[in-house]
């Protein structure tokens, strides 16, 4: 009985775990509200960020071991989709931690809104679905507190300021 327990228990776990890191083909990853064309808040699957055309940055992170391939949508793309008509972005995390980014970093850096890492999609246990990366190798002064700051990730909404 003890045995039936366990392979019960581990099974459990693993439905579990699977569960948590495939996303349904429309589950809303992303919500951008705020100061946006129309007033009202856009959300987005990963199969319409996927849409908005993927680029990919290869930098380290202080979060990763060696060099990390990220693709994803370039901010600044996204940013011209939804109409933004502010100065500012609060980035929130699927944890309520969150970050204030100026919207001017999407195209000075060349900010990513990352959906994949080395060739395989986020998960929330791999700082999924959703992870706004700096390319930190190409500009060396972002190495930082304040920039890693802004590397949100397990990112779920953007409010426009």
């Amino acid at each position: 009985m003890k045995n039936l327990r366990l392979v019960c228990a581990g099974f459990l776990l693993l439905v579990s775990v699977l569960a948590s890191s495939v996303l349904a083909d429309d589950a809303v990853v992303l919500t951008v509200d705020g100061r946006i064309a129309g007033d009202t808040a856009v959300d987005f699957t990963l199969a319409d960020l996927q849409a908005l055309g993927m680029e990919r940055i290869e930098t380290t992170t202080p979060w990763h071991d060696g060099v990390m391939v990220f693709e994803g949508v370039p901010l600044s793309r996204l940013m011209a989709h939804v109409g933004a008509q502010g100065d500012n972005l609060t980035a929130i995390a699927l944890n309520d931690f969150y970050a204030e980014i100026p919207i001017s970093d999407a195209a000075a850096y060349d900010v990513l809104l990352a959906y994949r890492a080395n060739g395989s999609i986020l998960t929330v246990r791999d700082k999924g679905p959703l992870f706004l990366i700096y390319p930190f190798d190409r500009f060396p002064d972002l190495r930082n507190e304040l920039y890693y700051s802004r590397s949100i990730w397990q990112l779920r909404r953007l409010t426009v300021r």
